[in-house]
């Protein structure tokens, strides 16, 4: 749907003491606080462990199950200057689309020596800001073997042991994401396991988060924003469960922002029956009418974001802005490794009828 005219950039912004940005998790991942907003605009302190109170029988949480590969790579260019390579997305066994930072971009044929010269890539072209590159062997594999997780710019710290179980949710499954779906990262197999005995169901959906995530919004009004694209899929087998909740009178709850511009972005490509697969470039902003969500677990997320945008426009503007300020003076902790909100869908701001065309 068109995004309104009226919004400025400047509706989307907030002040966070940096000492808020999370640098590591939790000590258990459950152990976050939890920031609940109802319908109602009402803000209610609590703990990520008391979610299944926040949930009813013949609700169904919908995850999204991409595994983040380990996609940075650190090399030299084969004239000697140093690079670093992210790949963003993997389009063939031996290719991948990547960004490439070096003090000069490289240009086609350049050999990127890798890994401490244990393999090399080659440069063939560019598509806009990312280069097609070609690998030896399997990109999965050598990720695998060489590469480090690909932590966000927020995060100080090089990537560990620990980040490599923290920053992967435990039902992680389809690799391909060069981030995490953070707010799956709050959940451990007990808290699975009290969901289901309490009667909540479950489903999947896959997006393969890429790094145009954490790019900022650069234009004054965001109806010229150009969002960025990502591979999703909604199987068949959750459009039917989520008719079902539906027809039961229960509320589609999606785990993190990523789920929710899968399972939208389905409602407007697909016919709500049969598998929905493709690139999303969905931009969700106040005004949206919403027509698969009811409610939202999600992290906190960047001043000036896209994914500040989406809340806003599932819980409204103001109530957004109350929670961000009320979360900043209680101190919560921000971003992929922080505390998490429970966003229930705005009174007056239920989801649309039929899906409206983007």
């Amino acid at each position: 749907m068109p995004v309104t005219e009226s919004l400025d950039i400047s509706q989307f912004d907030y002040e966070l003491p940096p000492e808020l940005i999370a640098q590591h998790p939790a000590e258990r991942r459950d152990a976050s606080r939890l920031l609940h907003l109802d319908g109602t605009g009402a803000l209610h302190d609590r703990q990520f462990i008391d979610l299944p109170g926040l949930l009813r029988a013949g609700d169904l949480l919908v995850f999204n199950d991409t595994r983040v590969i380990k996609a940075r790579l650190r090399g030299r260019k084969d004239s000697g200057g140093q690079v670093e390579v992210l790949v963003e997305r993997i389009t063939e066994p031996r290719r991948a689309l990547a960004h490439v930072r070096a003090s000069k971009s490289p240009r086609p044929g350049t050999r990127l020596v890798l890994a401490g010269g244990a393999f090399e890539a080659e440069v063939l072209g560019r598509q806009d800001e990312l280069f097609e590159l070609a690998f030896p062997a399997p990109v999965l594999e050598l990720l695998e073997q060489h590469g480090s997780v690909p932590l966000p710019p927020y995060i100080a710290h090089s990537a560990d042991a620990e980040d490599e179980t923290r920053y992967q949710t435990i039902y992680a499954d389809k690799p391909g994401a060069v981030a995490a779906p953070t707010a799956g990262l709050h959940f451990d197999q007990a808290m699975l396991d009290r969901l289901q005995a309490k009667g909540v169901e479950r489903a999947f959906v896959t997006l393969h988060v890429g790094a145009g995530t954490f790019q900022p919004v650069r234009v004054a009004r965001i109806s010229e924003h150009v969002m960025h694209a990502e591979r999703y899929v909604v199987p068949a087998e959750t459009l039917r469960r989520i008719r079902e909740t539906r027809a039961r009178g229960g509320r589609v709850v999606a785990v993190g922002t990523t789920s929710v511009r899968s399972l939208e972005a389905a409602a407007h490509d697909g016919d709500g029956e049969h598998t929905c697969e493709g690139d999303t470039r969905l931009f969700i902003t106040p005004g949206y009418r919403f027509s698969n969500v009811d409610a939202l677990i999600t992290n906190f997320h960047l001043p000036q974001s896209t994914l500040l945008m989406l809340v806003s426009a599932l819980a409204g503007m103001d109530p957004i802005r109350r929670a961000y300020a009320h979360a900043v003076q209680s101190r919560y902790r921000f971003f992929s490794y922080g505390d998490a909100m429970f966003i229930e869908a705005a009174q007056g701001l239920a989801p649309a009828d039929q899906p409206q065309t983007p």
